[in-house]
This record gives C-alpha cells, structure tokens and sequence, in this order.
C-alpha cells in the first residue's frame, strides 16, 4: 500500500513475481509500479486490497495518518504486514493494530530499516559479543536540509504526520537508541521550529536515559544543510561509530576503537560501505523468515510504541 519512493523499493526489493497488487490511491503510481512489477496488478482501493484471497502479505508505505488504519485492516483480514515507521501518528492509534493482529494471528512488523544497513549489522553483531564491555551511553545525531516548499508538504501538517523531525528522523534515533540501551523510563526534550514555516518542530532534542543510568543524547534536524548521519554507541572498553548512510550522506562507515588495557590511544578497526545499500532486501528477508518460522517479528508493535511515547513526552501529549 503505497506506490511512493518508499514503496518502489520494498516491491524492487521483492522476490521476482510476488508481488500480487500495487496499490495507491494517486493511479498514476499505482500503474507505474504495477507495469515496472512483473505480474502485479495496480489499484487504488485498499480496503478491497487487504481483502483479496491471493494478497497473503501487506507492505504498507502510507503517509502517517494511514498507516495504521490500513495496518489494522489488513491485520483484522488475516494478512502479514510490514508497515514502515512510525508505524502510527501515535502510540494509541497502534492498540487497534495489536488487537486485530492478536485476533487472527497476523504478524506485524515495523520498517525501522536503520536497523538493517551493513554498518548496523556489524555493529549488533560486536555488541551481542561483549567486547564493548557495559554500555555507558550513546550519542546519535541525524538531519537534512529540507528543499524549497518542504514546509507545504504533508510532513509539515500534524494532522496526517503527527509531528514533525523527531517523529520523521528521530524515530529511527529512538529506536536506534531502544536497540542498544533498552527501555527509557526518563525522557527529557524540546521541540523547537527554528527556520521553516511549518506548526511542526523542524529541530528534535532527546536526552534518554534507562534505569541504570545509561543515556543517550539524540538531535534530529531538518535544518542540517549538508546531511549528516553519526550515531555513536559507548562501551566500557569500547565505542562503535557509524556514520553516513550512503548516497547524499556519505559513504556507509563502522570504526570500532577497542580500549587497551594500559588505556591511551585505543587499537582501531574500520569498515566501510561503498557499495549499493542492501538493508531493504535484508530487513524484507527477515520478514519473510517471521512468517515462515511463525517468529514474532523484532522490531514490531511493542517497539514502535515504546518509541512513539517518547516522542509523545516531548510534545506533550497523553501518553497511550
């Protein structure tokens, strides 16, 4: 559901010939994607979609406020459903999400494809080692410039986005942020909208913290004019630093600096990524493999919710 750019790359990112639908409600996308889909047909009714007795998976690619509407519709009609982050407007909007799923037995996943890029990969990989030792705390910073008139497109309406840069960037931050760290019982931030014309925050600060004291300290920003990407990730005896996410960001990189026991300068290993990003084929893999192994899907509904009351704190809001 959804034929936008985000659309186009999960269906690329397909298996040849699985694709059944494409569906948008603009139909000038939906039969483009469609005819660059070998076998899909394109519609642009949804509802009638997430019915459709050969549709067995649903990825959904909506703007925010429809996310999870569809998601649940397609939950309730027993379909697997891949919707990409935020996954909702709001941690509330996601309850009728994990009801139907519960219901049917449907899995949902959420798209934090951060998650998925070679740098990450590597990254968990050492993490789940040990060899940074405990986790301290993490600093993670992520942002672009917009372009002329991005306040006048929907992400700059609350009431299809929900919110502005921190529930757009900062959501991948977050949930970065969850994977390494855990749960953030303490949430401090400030929204604040310091260049574009929008009701929405162009600029998200997070200072984080768990139970035992970890924190991390988050920027996400709409007004960094040459797009940027770090998220370091500190250990006792150890740091990880991932930048760049390829392409207008920069070359993909991990340097681990692995801490000696005499201390001073620490033994450095690095890895870089030049190559074209295969997260979107990893993490639809991952799916695949859920629903093939009847696995609850990691990241999913918990996590997307867990991430939106965070950003919730922020603005204010009741919190689900």
């Amino acid at each position: 559901m959804g034929c936008g750019l985000i659309g186009r790359k999960r269906a690329a990112a397909l298996p040849t010939g699985t694709v059944t639908v494409c569906c948008d409600t603009n139909p000038d996308k939906a039969t483009q994607l469609a005819a660059a889909t070998r076998g899909a047909a394109p519609s642009v009714d949804w509802e009638a979609t997430v019915q459709r007795k050969d549709v067995d998976v649903v990825f959904v690619a909506t703007t925010h406020d429809q996310l999870a509407p569809v998601t649940a519709a397609a939950a309730a009609a027993g379909k697997h459903v891949l919707v990409e982050k935020p996954g909702a407007r709001c941690a509330a909007e996601l309850d009728a999400v994990a009801e139907a799923a519960l219901l049917t037995g449907a899995l949902v996943r959420v798209g934090f494809n951060h998650r998925y890029h070679r740098a990450f990969r590597k990254a968990r990989e050492i993490f789940e080692s040990g060899a940074l030792g405990d986790m301290m705390f993490i600093r993670g910073r992520y942002g672009h410039g917009g372009r002329l008139g991005y306040d006048r497109e929907w992400r700059a309406d609350r009431a299809i986005s929900g919110g502005g840069e921190l529930i757009d960037q900062g959501a991948h931050l977050i949930d970065l942020a969850r994977w390494f760290l855990g749960e953030f019982p303490s949430v401090r931030g400030s929204a604040h909208t310091y260049f574009w014309d929008m009701p929405v925050e162009d600029n998200g600060f997070l200072l984080l913290e768990t139970a035992r004291g970890q924190v991390a300290f988050l920027h996400a920003s709409w007004t960094e004019w040459k797009n940027l990407f770090s998220f370091e990730i500190s250990g006792r005896v150890g740091k990880l630093e991932i930048s760049g996410l390829g392409g207008s960001y920069g070359t993909e990189r991990l340097t681990w600096y692995k801490m000696s026991a005499e201390m001073g300068p620490p033994e450095t290993l690095a890895w870089e990524y030049p190559m074209a990003d295969d997260s979107w084929q990893a993490e639809n893999a991952a799916f695949l493999e859920d629903i093939r192994l009847g696995r609850r899907p990691d990241p999913g509904i918990a996590d997307a919710q867990a991430m939106l009351r965070v950003i919730e704190s922020v603005y204010g809001k009741k919190t689900a």
